[in-house]
């Protein structure tokens, strides 16, 4: 199978359910995306450990720009991630309605055309276009489809699309200056530049605006809680599960390698920053009342950690960045998913509303439970694998970082068990909980298995990642 055909699968899903019309739009949405995931699959089945799948035909003459792609064992973990999200995303929308459903869903396939091009780019230019691409999708779901005032919710997404649209244009001014200096910019070319101290620090820092904003990292994560909670909910799943990890795989991908000396001098610093979204997300967490905001937050606090990982340069802390991106994906469209089925009974997200709810529905409850132990990584759930790893890399770096790094687990642990301690506890609820349906427990059951499997044997991915981890590691020590 070629490279470009989970691409082509996604565009070809797009443009096909605008034109079914709004009846058949998500059915039709649903079909492609669990297409382009069986197309991930095929192309895992085809993918020989430690080598490449690549395509490349020339694109622009005049610079030189090629539509290359480059399917290693990081790249196809992030498919494999997006892919298999898009469907759950869209299938866990099922229990609402949206008007021009078919823009609506077309709008999702399209998002998550652009965000496998940004993974499967090894071209700069085409990973750029593809990253702008992104962003374009997002703006008009959480603009259109999104809830509460409209004049508040067109001021977050402004907000976010300024921010974000800003940041990236550093990064093409990075991508030109080393495309005069290479002649390329193609990633294999641009990783083999001798780039003075300085030039390195510069490109890295474009880089960073970029992918900082991204992600977010505090200080430049103001956009983030106010979209996650004006955007509808299919919108904040595809903000926190797939697009963020956008930034974090770039880190690894692009910054990492084509300015080594600079990550290596500002390693410290940039931990620190890390470490500080770990902290500040989860006491920000502490004083939520929306549902939706209080989970915002968190997921700031945890993609604090990741990064923190990304930025040991250690194969532990890459190796544990790259798991931890994945299960915080599945987890946190799993409590996004429970905050929207909470919502369609109580039309409501204010914590101090709800409350009682276990006591009329036991089995959702257990659900929600499993999803908030595995939020904490409790031993034997994904998020533990990829959070050790990464507490182990700081470790090795200096120990005040994993002491640091490590109250996530305390603080993770006292607002997301007092959040599930006041929405589903407490004595029974005078409005009637409505147990889940067939569809919302089927979504719920997806993912905690997921979590649970690769919770117990995390090899699979491991083998997967690890040298394409090993290559990035290599390209980085090139100096030393």
């Amino acid at each position: 199978m070629d490279v470009t055909t989970l691409l082509i699968i996604l565009l070809v899903g797009s443009f096909t359910t605008y034109l079914s019309g709004d009846k058949w739009a998500s059915k039709v949405a649903l079909l492609f995306g669990l297409t382009s995931f069986a197309s991930s699959l095929c192309l895992l089945s085809q993918y020989e450990l430690g080598n490449e799948i690549n395509y490349s035909r020339l694109w622009i003459s005049n610079p030189e720009v090629f539509f290359a792609l480059q399917a290693d064992g990081l790249a196809i973990a992030m498919l494999l991630l997006t892919s298999a999200l898009t469907p759950i995303i869209i299938f866990s929308s099922f229990g609402n309605t949206y008007k021009n459903s078919k823009a609506f869903y077309a709008l999702i396939l399209f998002m998550s055309f652009a965000m496998c091009g940004t993974f499967l780019a090894s071209d700069g230019l085409l990973y750029y276009v593809f990253w702008e691409l992104s962003l374009i999708p997002i703006y008009f779901i959480a603009l259109i489809w999104g809830n509460g005032d409209a004049e508040e919710r067109k001021k977050a997404v402004v907000k976010f699309f300024i921010y974000t649209l800003a940041g990236s244009l550093f990064m093409l001014i990075a991508f030109v200056y080393l495309y005069q200096k290479a002649g390329s910019f193609m990633i294999s070319d641009l990783t083999q530049l001798k780039l003075s101290s300085i030039e390195q620090f510069w490109i890295f820092m474009a880089f960073f605006m970029a992918y900082a904003i991204k992600i977010p990292l505090i200080p430049f994560h103001t956009w983030q809680a106010k979209v996650y909670q004006k955007a509808p909910t299919v919108g904040t799943m595809l903000l926190s599960g797939i697009m963020l990890k956008m930034g974090l795989y770039s880190v690894i991908r692009w910054q990492i390698p084509i300015a080594p000396l600079a990550a290596k001098e500002l390693m410290p610093i940039l931990i620190g920053f890390g470490i500080a979204g770990v902290i500040y997300g989860s006491v920000v967490a502490l004083r939520q009342k929306d549902l939706k905001k209080l989970l915002a937050y968190s997921s700031l606090a945890h993609v604090g950690l990741i990064a923190a990982g990304a930025y040991t340069l250690t194969l532990d802390g890459l190796r544990g960045a790259v798991l931890q991106m994945i299960a915080h994906g599945f987890v946190v469209v799993g409590l996004f998913f429970v905050a929207e089925i909470i919502f369609r009974r109580y039309e409501t997200r204010k914590i101090t509303e709800m409350g009682g709810i276990r006591a009329q529905t036991p089995k959702f409850t257990s659900m929600f439970l499993i999803l908030v132990l595995a939020s904490v990584a409790l031993p034997s759930t994904f998020n533990f694998v990829g959070e050790f790893t990464v507490l182990y890399s700081l470790f090795q770096v200096n120990i005040w970082f994993a002491i640091l790094g490590g109250t996530t687990i305390i603080l993770g642990a006292y607002y997301i068990l007092k959040m599930f301690q006041h929405v589903m506890l407490g004595e029974t609820n005078s409005k009637v909980f409505a147990d889940v349906t067939f569809n919302e427990g089927l979504t719920l059951v997806i993912i905690i298995a997921v979590l649970f499997f690769f919770g117990m044997y995390p090899k699979p991915i491991t083998d997967l990642i690890t040298p394409s981890l090993e290559n990035i590691l290599t390209q980085v020590n090139r100096f030393n």
